[in-house]
């Protein structure tokens, strides 16, 4: 049998690298000089594996990144807690939280890829998205004091842009309204503006499509058409109750 080598035994590297490097940026024992050390080591090897070229500037880019990513991780954990009424504290945040990991391993695997490094964002992602239910494309752009709450089941596509001040919830999608390789690269997810609120099991389709500021989308909502700013959109469902015959 002769069949190409993809090395998918990278994805544990993957999750040993994602790890430590999620712990570097909170905990001061993984940010002494052996500890980012042996983190600069663990990528240079995944690159060398994958091919990828120039590795070592790549890392350094990366590295000068780390300050800025922190200051936008540590907003997203102040508006955790800011909207959570079940959050007791920052710590419990940092620590427990399935949301707040995604977006940190969204925000670190977004900066590779604005440095045009291919594979490894998306390993990342993945990685995250099997930890956590969240599904982030690495492509997608989102703003400060970003909150999901509960995490599971949402999907942010590659062309998604998430402004800033924006809470979504369980189970929401921001997708494709088409699934076709030719549309690969056009804008095909939509526009969320600053201050919008997404509550559970909300699908909001296409590339066109722009949910303006300061507008609540109620759950249940499928949409794909864009909302003006200051709206209210919620499903209407008929519930019927009857009272049942107890033998």
């Amino acid at each position: 049998m002769n069949s190409k080598n993809y090395k998918v035994c990278l994805k544990d590297n993957i999750e040993q690298f994602s790890k430590q490097l999620f712990y570097s940026l909170f905990d001061a024992c993984k940010q002494d000089k052996e500890a980012m050390q042996t983190l600069e080591t663990e990528f240079l090897d995944i690159c060398e594996a994958l091919e990828i070229k120039d590795s070592k500037a790549q890392w350094d880019v990366f590295c000068q990144k780390f300050p800025s990513i922190r200051e936008q991780l540590d907003l997203d954990a102040i508006a955790f807690e800011k909207n959570d009424p079940a959050a007791n504290s920052l710590r419990e945040i940092y620590l427990a939280y399935p949301g707040f990991y995604a977006i940190s391993m969204y925000r670190l695997s977004h900066q590779l890829l604005l440095q045009n490094i291919p594979i490894i964002p998306r390993m990342m992602s993945e990685f995250a998205h099997g930890l956590t239910g969240t599904d982030i494309h690495p492509g997608a752009s989102i703003g400060a004091s970003f909150f999901i709450d509960h995490a599971t089941g949402i999907v942010i596509g590659e062309t998604s842009v998430i402004k800033n001040n924006v809470k979504i919830y369980q189970g929401v999608t921001l997708g494709g309204i088409e699934v076709k390789k030719s549309l690969a690269s056009t804008k095909r997810h939509p526009t969320i503006e600053n201050n919008v609120t997404i509550y559970a099991n909300a699908t909001i389709l296409g590339g066109a499509i722009s949910i303006g500021e300061n507008s609540i989308i109620g759950a249940n909502v499928w949409i794909t058409k864009s909302i003006p700013s200051n709206s209210l959109v919620t499903y209407r469902s008929d519930i019927n109750i009857k009272p049942r015959t107890v033998e």
